[in-house]
């Protein structure tokens, strides 16, 4: 009995090869990867509208148009945070400090427009540079220094925090009288503001997401950091700036959520980080990076806060609240986990 040469065995895979036409794995890869996706959104569409349904016949008020309007408000409050870290989870990192972000920029701007002096107009711009540089910190520390992000925003998480009691001694600062303000913690056109600049800021980083070279360099890092950076992309550039978006954004809804409540106070925004990391892996984002989408975290961002919301009105206890909201974020990651390994393994197969 002969056997087929080296040779003979190449040119064999060669034939085989040629049988399947130029680029249909990658092509059916990139099918399989977007179905996923669309398959997650489509779930949580449907669920939202079971909840919709459900909260409607045995909550008493959820379907007032007042309740709708404290929906967005509250959905705005984790959504405007969530889209800065959609893209970072997307990156492969993590950013836990969003809370205690929150907190102290209410206290900045608080502070900044009475006790420091910078006026309404000052204290709002100081805090929005705070929140960048604070960002960026974190950012440098894990680019340049590759601290896990966990551990750098997790140091943040304690500075930041800490800062917003002592510079209060944990009481709460009031705002001064203003316009601005008034505008800041009310409404447009009888949609609250905050709710307007979550759905501004969402169309926005879409077209990141989708339409720049940013956007795309951010899906490289977190599906293959060594060739993205082989292939040109500055990993320390896109990092920093990943981070100092999140920090600029934790600020914005601090202000915001300060303008709100009439007052910055450090325990402002607690917990708030766990329903925003909540929101984009519910919305289909992988924690390993490389996957996730605006829409699937809007969508998720909509689900928690349906939720939080019809859990108050049926009067359940805010302890088994925090209960329920952890099934709900173990079970969202296990869900991800089945459609990332079979998405992975139809790609082996393709």
């Amino acid at each position: 009995m002969t056997t087929p040469s080296d040779d003979e065995r190449r040119t064999d895979m060669v034939t085989i090869d040629k049988d399947r036409p130029a680029g249909e794995g990658t092509k059916k890869s990139s099918w399989l990867s977007s179905r996923s996706h669309q398959l997650n959104e489509i779930g949580l569409v449907v669920a939202i509208i079971a909840l919709y349904v459900v909260l409607g016949l045995t909550a008493a008020g959820f379907m007032d148009g007042a309740n709708q309007l404290g929906i967005l408000r509250d959905a705005a409050t984790i959504g405007i945070a969530a889209w800065g870290v959609t893209l970072v989870i997307i990156a492969g990192e993590i950013d836990i400090s969003i809370g205690p972000a929150v907190a102290f920029a209410s206290v900045v701007v608080a502070m900044g427009s009475t006790t420091w002096g910078f006026g309404i107009v000052g204290a709002v711009l100081l805090t929005l540079v705070l929140g960048i540089a604070w960002g960026a910190l974190a950012g440098w520390l894990v680019a340049a220094f590759k601290v896990p992000s966990f551990i750098a925003t997790l140091g943040l998480w304690s500075v930041l925090g800490g800062l917003g009691f002592y510079l209060t001694d944990a009481l709460p600062v009031v705002l001064p009288e203003s316009g601005l303000f008034d505008l800041l913690g009310g409404s447009i056109l009888g949609i609250p503001t905050s709710a307007v600049v979550m759905l501004v800021l969402f169309v926005v980083f879409v077209y990141i997401a989708k339409f720049t070279a940013y956007g795309r360099s951010i899906y490289a890092i977190g599906g293959n950091a060594s060739a993205a950076r082989l292939s040109g992309i500055n990993l320390t550039k896109v990092r920093i700036l990943l981070f100092a978006t999140t920090g600029l954004l934790s600020a914005i809804t601090g202000i915001l959520l300060a303008a709100r409540l009439g007052a910055g106070s450090g325990s402002a925004g607690s917990g708030l980080e766990f329903d925003i990391i909540a929101a984009v892996v519910i919305g289909g984002a992988a924690l390993a990076g490389g996957r996730g989408t605006m829409l699937g975290t809007f969508l998720g961002v909509v689900f928690i806060t349906v939720i939080g919301n019809g859990l108050v009105l049926l009067g359940v206890n805010s302890f088994l609240q925090d209960v329920i909201r952890g099934v709900i974020i173990v079970g969202a990651v296990l869900i991800n986990a089945l459609i990332g390994r079979r998405s992975a393994a139809a790609m082996r197969t393709s």
